[in-house]
C-alpha cells in the first residue's frame, strides 16, 4: 500500500538494498487496489485518487536494481534473533495462498518496516452473518479490483468517510445503491467536522473528492441519511432486506422509525481495526491500541520501524509520509 511502497522508496534513495513483501499479487495494497492482468486494457486508474503518483512511485520501487519485490508473500512468523539489538528473521511463504509447493524462504534484514495496514471493523446486529452481507472495504475491493459488484441493490451503513468512496466504487461498478445510511447523527458529525477547522481549509485535496462523492451520489439520487443504521437483515438463505432505524447520539435505535429496505447486498463498516499480528510478534508496544513509533517511525522493538494505518487511522497522504520516513530512518538516513 501507500505507506510500504514510500517506505521501499525512501529507503533506496538512502542507499539500501529493499526486499518488499506484498501479499497480493498486484501492488498498491487496499487503497490502490489494481485491477486483473486480464483487463490491463481498462483504465486502471478509473475509481482511484492520486493514481499518477501512485504510478510513478510503483514504476521508480519495482524497476530499481537495487529492489526486489515479491508478491504473494506471507510472513508467517517474525524471529528474534540471539543478538537483541538486531532486527527479527522474517519468515515467509511466497506463491498464491491457496497453491502447492509455496516456495519458503528466510530473510535477516538489517531493519524491518511493517506497514501491514487495517481491516474494517464492524459492529453485529441480528442477520449479519446471512450472504450478502459484506464488509464495505470487502465490497470495495471486489468493485475496484475485478469490477465485481457484490449485488445489483445495495445498502451501505456504517459511520466514517469510508461510506462514501465505497458507494462510489458500487455505482461505478454498476450497483444499483439504495441508500448510504451513517450511523451518527448530524450534530456529532458537524461537531466532529467543526472541532479543527484550520486543519480542514489546508485539506483541499479532501474537500475536492467530498464534493465528487456527493455529486455522484446525487446524480444518481442516492439518499444519504444520517442518525440512522442497519438493525437487521432478513432473507430465506441470504439477504434480501434490511430493517433500517433512526438512532440517538449514542447509537440507540428509536422505537418506531424502523423501516425496511428491499436489497440483495449490504455492506457495513464501523471505522478500521490495525493488523498488528506482526507488530505483536515482533514484540513492539502498542498504546491505545496502536503500534507506539517516535518521530523517526522507530516502534520500541529494536530494527523495527511502522508506518501506516498501525500507528493510527489518518488516511492515504498520511500513510505515504510515515512510510517515507520510515524507509529512510531504516535505511540510515540522516
Amino acid at each position: 500500500g501507500p505507506a510500504g511502497l514510500a517506505a521501499a522508496a525512501a529507503a533506496l534513495r538512502a542507499g539500501a538494498r529493499v526486499t518488499l513483501l506484498d501479499a497480493s499479487d498486484r501492488p498498491g495494497g487496499q487503497y490502490h487496489r489494481m485491477l486483473p492482468a486480464e483487463y490491463e486494457a481498462e483504465d486502471n486508474g478509473r475509481l482511484h485518487h492520486g493514481w499518477d503518483g501512485f504510478e510513478r512511485l510503483r514504476g521508480h520501487v519495482l524497476g530499481h536494481p537495487r529492489a526486489e519485490w515479491w508478491p504473494d508473500a506471507s510472513v508467517w512468523a517474525l524471529e528474534r534473533p540471539d543478538d537483541t539489538a538486531a532486527a527479527p528473521h522474517v519468515h515467509v511463504l511466497r506463491g498464491p495462498a491457496d497453491g502447492t509447493g509455496r516456495e519458503r524462504r528466510v530473510l535477516a534484514p538489517d531493519a524491518l518496516v511493517l506497514a501491514t495496514g487495517a481491516h474494517d471493523r464492524v459492529l453485529p446486529f441480528p442477520g449479519w452473518q446471512l450472504p450478502g452481507v459484506f464488509t464495505a472495504g470487502a465490497a470495495q475491493a471486489l468493485a475496484k479490483g475485478e469490477r465485481v459488484v457484490v449485488g445489483d441493490r445495495v445498502a451501505v451503513a456504517g459511520s466514517g468517510p469510508f461510506l462514501l468512496p465505497v458507494a462510489a466504487s458500487l455505482l461505478e461498478a454498476g450497483s444499483d445503491v439504495r441508500a448510504v445510511l451513517e450511523a451518527n447523527t448530524a450534530a456529532t458529525v458537524l461537531r466532529g467536522w467543526s472541532r479543527r477547522p484550520w486543519e480542514l481549509a489546508a485539506q483541499t485535496g479532501k474537500t475536492a473528492e467530498l464534493a465528487e462523492y456527493t455529486g455522484l451520489l446525487a446524480r444518481h439520487r442516492v439518499p444519504y441519511r444520517l442518525g440512522r443504521a442497519v438493525v437487521e437483515a432478513r432473507g430465506d438463505g441470504r439477504v434480501e432486506e434490511v430493517v433500517t432505524a433512526r438512532l440517538t447520539a449514542d447509537w440507540t435505535p428509536v422505537p418506531g422509525t424502523e423501516r425496511t429496505l428491499t436489497v440483495d447486498a449490504v455492506c457495513v463498516t464501523h471505522g478500521f481495526s490495525p493488523q498488528l499480528e506482526l507488530p505483536v510478534a515482533a514484540g513492539c508496544e502498542l498504546r491505545d491500541g496502536f503500534v507506539r513509533v517516535d518521530g523517526a517511525q522507530r516502534t520500541t522493538a529494536p530494527g523495527v520501524y511502522a508506518a501506516g494505518e498501525i500507528t493510527g487511522i489518518a488516511g492515504a497522504p498520511a500513510a505515504r509520509a510515515e512510510g517515507l520516513l520510515a524507509g529512510w530512518t531504516a535505511a540510515g538516513g540522516d
